[in-house]
């Protein structure tokens, strides 16, 4: 396995991912588009990681690198390649499966639940995300680290496992392995209060953070465990 992470802003990199490739030995490669780097030839790669950003999927004429992400998306479906896509890493992956994105009702920071869906609950990555790393029992409803002002519709064909009660689209599976998150599954705790410091919530965020963490950082790995097998 070799695994292309695309990142959309420096500030927001693989985090976790990156933590659990290196500890796996699993080889990968990071391309920074917003600094210009191009795109490797993806026929070397059999899994897509995009990760999040600040702008817009829909401001791909400022953004051009965007537009390549979606074609990557479609070249790596096709080929029934694995596809991770993280906040605006979903975005991409609905828009490219011809959905729209558009702003939500408000901005979702910080620690919210996700409540699976029937679904959510059948996806067996899904249910390792959901299998609490020291009790060890499938919670339907549980926090995870929240940090986007818009949303998606479900892609036709795809299917939804997870809501929020602001975002009632968290998460979908497009085909057997290609997962779109609206919530930053990757996030390390100095990533959450490097990207909240100058938000006015950042107190209660940073409090939050040290109670919810340990789990959260063992629920991603047992998800890390099934997807990049």
């Amino acid at each position: 396995m070799s695994v292309l992470i695309c990142k959309n802003i420096e500030t927001e990199g693989p985090g976790t991912i990156k933590d659990y490739l290196r500890l796996k030995n699993i080889p990968y490669k990071i391309v920074e588009l917003s600094t210009g780097e191009d795109l490797p030839n993806s026929d070397n790669f059999n899994t897509l990681i995009m990760m999040g950003g600040p702008m817009s999927v829909n401001e791909d004429e400022i953004y051009p690198y965007i537009k390549e992400e979606e074609k990557l998306v479609r070249d790596f479906i096709s080929k029934r390649k694995k596809i991770l896509g993280v906040c605006l890493g979903a975005q991409i992956m609905a828009k490219a499966l011809g959905t729209n994105v558009y702003a939500g009702p408000q901005k979702e920071i910080g620690w919210y639940d996700i409540e699976l869906t029937g679904e959510g609950l059948r996806d067996s990555y899904m249910r390792n995300l959901a299998l609490h790393p020291k009790v060890r029992d499938i919670w339907k409803r549980f926090k995870v680290f929240h940090w986007h002002g818009e949303t998606f519709d479900i892609p036709q064909g795809a299917v939804r496992l997870a809501s929020s009660i602001l975002y009632p689209n968290q998460a979908f599976r497009y085909g057997k392995d290609a997962y779109a998150f609206q919530f930053h599954i990757e996030v390390r705790k100095e990533m959450i209060l490097e990207w909240l410091k100058d938000e006015t919530d950042f107190e209660r965020i940073g409090k939050e953070t040290n109670t919810f963490f340990e789990e959260y950082i063992g629920r991603a790995e047992n998800f890390y465990k099934g997807f990049f097998l």
